[in-house]
């Protein structure tokens, strides 16, 4: 795990190690443990490392093989690395070192672009070829580790964060108008490849990208997520899929204990990481180290959830630590949130993914945590409401999306007002989904890009800038296409997430599974009062925010009159929303 970085020159110059060193000090805190640089004509890579497997100076990055004439740097973890070196060693090739990275470089030797296909894992790579002279970039199937890049005059660069890319400079900064209406529009996901910023891209998951040395570029997707399902997965029972899943899980979870180093568990209290502490604790993982994280209340909600964790830690007799946040400590932790954040991220558990990473960090170097159930196994409130729906993009838009575009352009100034590409974006994937349940439909799309752009990203973000590596067993690929087979009844089932809820039940407490849905809560910023407000009224009402124009001030003054009037449909404040994308902007200097 670590942040990588390049460039690539295209008009006779040589690369600038300034550029990528100024892109490595950027990224420094998602590898504390090590640096490395990488130049060779036009071409120049960088690495900040986070020593996971192989702890040696052996498997340090960038890695060259002077042999192959590969030069790689690598962001992530192989979880099959082990059986691919045998793979590899069969088909003649040595090894120096112990670790994933040397795997990755000389799959790629064997199988070039096809090699992702070959990862089990997540992960976000560059390979330099010194012969061809060319760049390939790649990324993990669900885009669980992010890869930016930023084509400029006669060259391209990228990094493992949006603002590392800033810090290179040449950069266009100007707002995407496209990306700002999915950002308002689309809870603040803003799908590949663009990003809030038009001089920087992402390279969508699956997906491989190379740069010949012209400068030109072909991308090619290596893996679709398919919802088809033959007669005997539609005649399965319930057990049956429980039978199977249970096994999945067990795969996933005892996949990503791989490590050098002690492997923690961020247990929220709720279904998906008691599972996960569960499946652990049975497969003999001694002195299992799990971590909670709790905030003060407001206006009659809870701020934390420690009555359903701690029943987990006293059932499976975990090394339990318990992080009590006051809201005192909450607003001033905000900096440190927004500087994390590759993108601005409106979600309130930010903060406490930020906090408790920060905490986290002091005792372990790898988690694994429970993102992505809810995308893959139905547990949302709005899959209910498209069950024989007979326009599906309109149901799942009243449900999840934050504005229609009336309101959106009532709400931003003219020349940002454009189209309503938000609602393009949903009708188009749903009319081309690889699926034909209006449910399918939409557990394609939320896994496929939402889960993404929210949730995957918010958990890297904000555990890498405390050099924390997180690992997610239910974004197993194998898990998900297993998963997309099941019949969306079975996962509707109980609330949502039924045929997982059958398997958590063999071994978790039912209490913890029959419990209301609940999410890392933080009422002090859902209801913006006292400090939280005055601290998004300075952002709005700045010389920047008023320089920069992107909200109508009528809208904002209605926002700062009344907050909590202005909720959106999954329960997020509009006035969070326009102040966040405001301190990003502010905190990048843009």
């Amino acid at each position: 795990m670590c942040g990588i970085a390049g460039e690539m020159t295209f008009d006779g110059r040589m690369a600038s190690a300034g550029a990528v060193e100024a892109m490595n000090t950027a990224q420094a805190a998602r590898g504390p443990d090590g640096a490395g640089l990488h130049l060779h004509g036009r071409v120049a890579l960088g690495q900040r490392r986070l020593k996971i497997i192989d702890l040696s100076e052996r498997a340090e990055q960038p890695m060259h093989d002077p042999v192959l004439g590969l030069t790689v740097v690598f962001n992530g973890c192989i979880y099959n690395y082990r059986e691919l070196r045998e793979k590899l060693r069969a088909l003649g090739y040595q090894f120096f070192s112990d670790g994933d990275t040397e795997v990755v470089l000389k799959a790629f030797h064997a199988w070039r672009e096809r090699a992702p296909e070959q990862l089990n894992g997540m992960f976000a790579f560059a390979v330099a070829e010194r012969d061809s002279g060319r760049v390939t970039l790649a990324r993990d199937r669900l885009g669980i580790k992010p890869l930016y890049y930023a084509e400029g005059k006669g060259h391209v660069r990228f990094a493992s964060t949006l603002p590392a890319l800033l810090a290179a400079n040449d950069v266009d900064r100007s707002i995407d108008p496209v990306a700002l209406n999915h950002y308002l529009s689309f809870h603040a996901v803003v799908p590949p490849p663009r990003t809030i910023l038009k001089g920087v891209r992402k390279l969508a998951p699956a997906t491989v990208r190379c740069y010949e040395p012209d400068g030109t570029a072909r991308e090619r997707v290596y893996w679709s997520l398919s919802f088809e399902r033959g007669a005997e997965d539609i005649q399965r029972s319930a057990e049956a899929w429980g039978e199977e899943l249970l096994s999945a899980l067990r795969r996933a979870v005892e996949r990503r204990r791989i490590a050098d180093v002690p492997v923690g568990v961020l247990l929220s209290g709720g279904v998906d990481s008691s599972l996960i502490t569960a499946l652990l604790a049975q497969a003999g993982h001694a002195d299992l180290r799990t971590f909670s994280i709790g905030f003060e209340g407001a206006h009659g909600e809870a701020g934390d959830e420690f009555q359903w964790s701690d029943m987990i830690v006293e059932r499976f007799e975990t090394e339990h630590r318990k992080i009590f946040i006051e809201s005192a400590r909450l607003i001033d932790a905000l900096p440190g949130t927004v500087r994390a954040m590759s993108e601005p991220m409106v979600s309130y558990d930010n903060v406490a993914f930020y906090l408790l990473a920060q905490e986290v960090a002091k005792h372990v170097k790898v988690v694994q945590s429970g993102q992505g159930a809810d995308e893959v196994f139905g547990g949302y409130h709005w899959y209910p409401k498209l069950v024989g729906s007979g326009n599906p993009a309109q149901d799942y838009a009243r449900a999840f999306m934050d504005r229609d575009f009336a309101a959106y352009s009532a709400q931003v100034s003219a020349e940002y007002v454009g189209l309503d590409h938000a609602r393009e974006l949903v009708e188009e994937h749903m009319a081309r989904s690889l699926a034909n349940d209006p449910v399918d439909r939409a557990l394609h799309l939320d896994t496929t890009v939402m889960l993404v752009d929210d949730p995957v990203k918010r958990v890297d973000n904000m555990t890498m800038a405390a050099g924390l590596e997180a690992r997610v067993p239910f974004l197993d690929h194998e898990l998900v296409e297993l998963a997309a087979r099941i019949p969306p009844h079975q996962k509707l089932r109980d609330g949502g997430k039924g045929i997982l809820k059958d398997v958590a039940r063999r071994v978790v407490p039912a209490a913890v599974i029959d419990r209301p849905k609940g999410y890392f809560p933080v009422p002090a910023l859902k209801y913006l009062e006292g400090p939280f407000l005055a601290l998004a009224r300075d952002a709005l009402c700045s010389r920047a925010a008023k320089e920069r124009g992107i909200f109508r001030r009528d809208y904002l003054e209605r926002l700062f009159a009344d907050p909590k009037a202005h909720i959106t449909p999954l329960q997020g404040s509009e006035l969070w929303q326009a102040a966040l994308l405001e301190l990003w902007l502010q905190t990048q200097e843009v």
